[in-house]
C-alpha cells in the first residue's frame, strides 16, 4: 500500500507541480504582454486622433 501511494505521488504529483510552476511563470509574461498591447493600442488611438 505504501509503495502504491509513492507511485501515485510520483506519477501524478510531479506533473502537477511542473504544470503549476510553468503556468505561474507564463501568467506573468502574459500579463506583461497584455499591458504592452493595451499601451500600444492607446498610443495608436492618440496618433490617429491627431
Amino acid at each position: 500500500m505504501n509503495s502504491e501511494i509513492q507511485t501515485l505521488i510520483a506519477n501524478v504529483g510531479f506533473p502537477i507541480a511542473i504544470s503549476m510552476y510553468l503556468l505561474i511563470r507564463i501568467e506573468a509574461k502574459l500579463q506583461t504582454l497584455s499591458d504592452s498591447i493595451n499601451e500600444l493600442s492607446k498610443n495608436i488611438n492618440v496618433m490617429s486622433s491627431k
